[in-house]
């Protein structure tokens, strides 16, 4: 019965029916469950299970794989179902399919339940309840979510629950700091805070437990290394609660937790997430993140009871022979989200103890993030904070064919404004700022400045005593004195959801989650592209959304789709391009031209290495015009000396790139490949490079094998990316390129068991080859076909490519060729059973390598000839050879090679019952292994040390052995070595005398 099942994602994935595991199969087949629980009860279209499984770039076989995968489930979830009977818990719906569970037998659900929950009970004060719904949430929990799980939907999935269950033990300590029982809220946050340093709330409750605990010099230095770890790493200083929080401890003041009593409203306080199911029912649905709306209106006071006394603002603007201004837009009605900044901004501007608001804080973010509206909803909410009025200004920083205004033309409206004669207004900038001070003097005013183009426009104003000043800028305005700026980033999912609900309304926007969840993604997070996406659903009301993200997938037409009357994302974007095109400083063009050139690379994230081949340039310089760019919010930091451009912005580059974009093009692919080709002979210099021509660009240079296998496992998704773009293009440079990036990138592929993308590259290699009738590169581009579908156990394929590649070899008269292939064939052949003929290929390689003087090919001959020798039960040959090649490798120091060689020994030994000489021959094989990273010879290693370690009688190492081989097995996603390793564990537990069960 469906009822009875269980789905856990908190942790390794596994599926139980009334207490018994189910073997869910492979690793991709576990992420199609687990994309489908996560939804459980609702439609999952096929686009979304192919996209969550393999990402941009799927295979052409992945509908068939989702489908394979499905009829899987359904065997193992519904074991007693008829393979006539439909099935009633995994159902095909129009375009995809829904996992008919309640959602509370999730384990991912029922946990955010409980923390909700939880949430509700610490509002109303039971905290003795909320502690046990928040021990209950926790305990689900089994490691890391979806273990052993890749793909995007597994990545971003594990992110956000791993976010979620940290915030879970934050609110856990809160509650036990309520409770009064701080040593226990110590024993939690100290081992977090050490996990998580740069986290501010963890540290401020460290700083709480360890004051309640009677250790205040602990506290105050947990405040200090806080203070110092901020600014090392993100180079802030400590926010305002965990500054009010030091305070508190400084005066050895005894203070709650920062959840708020209900007389001090401004103080911050904690949302508990909502449900991942429950969809907004209306404009007013608060999100996961947090209420969207504040908790007061804008014309409710937001000082505290006790307001210093100085009469009304009528009565103060009378004394000063003025009526106070009121220039503040309107509040918008539709504003939604950004508690938390508006959280942070409160603090700012109306402290809650009654200190004096900060004298200058900025909003910096990227065009159509919201400043603005952000700015006017807080400048609303604290303007009774301000009895001597408010002044506004949009200084035109960012609009298109307006000039930005000057310093002058600011400071005459406010001085107007604020009563002074027009023709007593000075006709110089330090004469008005002069009069603006004075006339600010003994003044308490909100100034707001929007869209200021820079510090410079606005720092004659800012000198003015009395005046507070919130500004809004697309540029970093940190430099300026006493800055307090926030950086306003996307929306997250929860809050954008409900932009589009309010309108397009909220039974269309939830019919449809998956696509919504896109058109939020489409839109890059941004208000501006989803007020107009919004605006567009409403005014077509036959549309879905999945109408529109459908048009919105096409990236010609993108930024074209997000128009609606006067509001355009092209629009937003092109003026923050023409600021820095027009720009009087040369750093400022060579940044737009970097931005237009950057939009040519299809990659997710680059370095200034690739951004200096790109422009042609040094390093130093294109990092320069590159940190202009972040400080314009047009590319995002990724990481340290990492950049990353967003779609919108990708694509607006793209239509403002230069006329030749070939020579970037081509400076930039030949970078990624003498760099690809320097990592990987760098990794292990005795593996065979494809011959390939030279390119003169300067490499990214590693010393090491493990320095060069990290910077290939850091950039294989952009290289995977760049080498597919370049052989697309119809230029035969370009095309030439990306075949060389390719087959650079073969035998990182290869150890590192990437099938799908290296049988995917090298077919379109092969295309490329064919077009340009390049007879070596189809050489090569076969072969490494053949080793990535070998990985697949596609093995009646993998003999045809060899068999072509073997013609070529000989149409070429390349003799060293000829026996390497010899050599390929010998081993597909092992892995067929065909073991005398592999012994036929493997003789034929040995006396070619022999004559030509090939080592390399004479090592793997005796190497193949010996696994043969295994398989024909012939084990004193097999050692021969084996012997003979190991010897070899040795001589030379190829230890990858050694690896293998002792791998084969070790299984030798193994059918010649000799475990502890097999023992010592797999042990050494798996330390080399998992040097080079050979991943599949550390899983055959593994399955063959426990069952060395089980002939030997010593059940708890073969455990130990297996327990690391089957979860190997199963990210590695083949079904020949998963189901060895499950036999293998079979074995084991026997052994132990414990149920036989799969180890998940």
């Amino acid at each position: 019965m469906a009822e009875d099942i269980r789905i856990s994602l908190l942790g390794p994935v596994s599926a139980a029916r009334g207490g018994a595991v189910i073997d869910l199969g492979s690793p991709r087949r576990q992420a199609v469950l687990a994309i489908l629980a996560s939804r459980a009860g609702r439609v999952v279209p096929m686009n979304r299970l192919v996209d969550g499984v393999w990402g941009d770039q799927p295979p052409r076989t992945a509908e068939q794989s989702v489908y394979t995968y499905v009829a899987g489930l359904r065997k193992v979830l519904e074991p007693s179902r008829s393979r006539r009977e439909r099935s009633g818990l995994l159902a095909g719906d129009t375009g995809g399919y829904v996992l008919r569970l309640d959602p509370h037998q999730v384990d991912t659900t029922l946990f955010l339940r409980h923390v909700e929950a939880a949430g509700r009970s610490a509002g109303t004060g039971a905290h003795d309840e909320a502690l046990r719904l928040l021990d209950a949430a926790l305990s689900l929990w089994r490691g890391e979510p979806l273990t052993g799980l890749s793909g995007p939907f597994a990545d971003a999935e594990r992110a956000r629950l791993t976010d979620h269950r940290l915030t879970a033990a934050e609110y856990r300590a809160e509650a036990l700091l309520r409770l009064d029982r701080p040593h226990d809220a110590l024993m939690s946050v100290r081992d977090l805070t050490r996990r998580h340093p740069i986290r501010e709330r963890l540290r401020e409750l460290l700083m709480l437990a360890l004051f309640q605990c009677g250790r205040r010099a602990e506290a105050l230095a947990a405040f200090e290394e806080g203070r110092r770890v901020l600014r090392d790493e993100l180079g802030v200083d400590p926010g305002e609660s965990l500054r009010r929080s030091h305070a508190l401890v400084l005066r050895g003041e005894p203070t709650p937790p920062s959840r708020p009593a209900p007389e001090e409203p401004t103080a911050p306080t904690v949302a508990f997430p909502a449900a991942p199911d429950e969809t907004p029912n209306g404009p007013a649905t608060a999100s996961p993140a947090g209420p969207a709306e504040p908790a007061q209106g804008p014309d409710e006071p937001v000082g505290r009871p006790d307001e210093p006394a100085g009469g009304s603002a009528d009565g103060r603007a009378q004394a000063l022979g003025a009526q106070a201004p009121r220039q503040l837009p309107r509040d918008l009605a539709g504003f939604v989200g950004r508690a938390k900044e508006i959280i942070r901004l409160k603090s700012l501007l109306a402290p809650w103890d009654g200190a004096p608001p900060s004298p200058l804080v900025a909003i910096s973010g990227p065009p159509g993030v919201g400043k603005s509206a952000l700015a006017i909803r807080i400048a609303n909410l604290v303007r009774d904070r301000f009895p001597d009025g408010q002044l506004y200004v949009n200084l035109r920083g960012a609009t298109v064919n307006l000039p930005a205004l000057s310093p002058l033309d600011v400071l005459g409206r406010f001085l107007r404004a604020l009563g002074t004669n027009g023709e007593a207004v000075p006709a110089e900038v330090d004469e008005a700022a002069a009069l603006w001070r004075s006339r600010l003097a003994g003044r308490r005013m909100l100034v707001l400045l929007d869209d200021a183009a820079g510090l410079g426009q606005i720092q004659p104003l800012l000198s003015a005593p009395g005046a507070t000043f919130l500004v809004t800028s697309r540029e970093t305005l940190a430099a300026g004195d006493d800055c307090a700026q926030l950086h306003l980033s996307r929306m997250p999912l929860s809050e954008a959801v409900t932009v589009l609900a309010k309108l397009a309304g909220a039974g269309r926007v939830g019919a449809d989650p998956a696509e919504t969840a896109w058109l939020v993604r489409l839109c890059d997070g941004l208000p501006l592209a989803l007020r107009i996406a919004g605006a567009r659903l409403a005014d077509r009301p036959g549309w879905s959304v999945s109408t529109l993200t459908g048009r919105l997938r096409d990236e010609h037409r993108r930024l074209q789709e997000l128009e609606a009357g006067e509001l355009a994302v092209r629009a937003s974007l092109a003026a923050s391009w023409s600021a820095l095109s027009d720009g009087a400083r040369p750093l400022d063009r060579t940044a737009a031209h970097t931005m237009s050139l950057l939009g040519l690379l299809h990659v997710h994230d680059l370095t200034a290495e690739v951004a200096g081949a790109l422009l042609g340039t040094g390093v130093d310089e294109a990092e320069r015009a590159l940190e202009r760019l972040v400080d314009a919010h047009l590319l995002d930091p990724a990481g340290p000396g990492r950049y990353q451009q967003h779609d919108l912005i990708r694509l607006f580059a793209a239509e403002v790139a230069p006329d030749d974009t070939t020579r970037p093009l081509i400076r930039a692919l030949s970078h990624y490949v003498a760099s690809a080709r320097l990592a990987s002979t760098t990794m292990d210099p005795h593996r065979v490079q494809p011959e390939a021509d030279a390119v003169t660009a300067e490499p990214h240079h590693v010393s090491s094998p493990d320095e060069a296998r990290a910077w290939l496992d850091r950039e294989e998704p952009n290289l995977v990316a760049v080498a597919g773009q370049a052989m697309s293009s119809r230029d035969d440079r370009l095309a030439r390129l990306g075949v060389a990036l390719t087959f650079a990138l073969f035998w990182y592929q290869h150890y590192a068991h990437q099938p799908e993308h290296q049988i995917a590259l090298n077919l379109q290699a092969l295309s490329v080859c064919e077009r340009l009738g390049d007879r070596r590169g189809l050489y090569h581009a076969h072969g490494h076909v053949a080793s990535g579908l070998s990985f697949q156990q596609r093995m009646t394929q993998v003999v045809e490519h060899l068999h072509a590649q073997l013609a070529l070899a000989k149409e070429l008269g390349d003799a060293f060729s000829e026996q390497r292939t010899l050599g390929n064939l010998a081993n597909a052949e092992n892995k067929l059973g065909g073991h005398e003929r592999a012994l036929s290929y493997a003789s034929r390689q040995l006396l070619i390598a022999r004559r030509i003087g090939a080592e390399v090919g004479v090592r793997y001959a005796h190497l193949m000839a010996g696994s043969a020798c295994h398989g024909l039960d012939r084990a004193s040959e097999a050692r021969e050879h084996l012997e003979a090649a190991m010897a070899a490798a040795e001589a030379v120091g190829d230890t990858g090679q050694a690896g293998n060689i002792r791998m084969v020994l070790g299984e030798v030994c193994l059918t010649q019952d000799e475990p502890r000489t097999a023992l010592e021959h797999l042990r050494q094989a798996l330390v080399l292994n998992r040097t080079h990273g050979i991943r599949m010879g550390e899983l055959r290693c593994l399955v063959r040390l426990s069952r060395a370690c089980r002939m030997l009688g010593d059940a708890r190492a073969a455990l130990t052995h297996i327990g690391e081989g089957v979860p190997l097995a199963r990210t590695m996603g083949t079904d020949l070595w998963l189901e060895r390793a499950q036999e293998e564990q079979r074995a084991v537990h026997e052994l132990l005398g414990v149920p036989v069960v799969h180890l998940v």
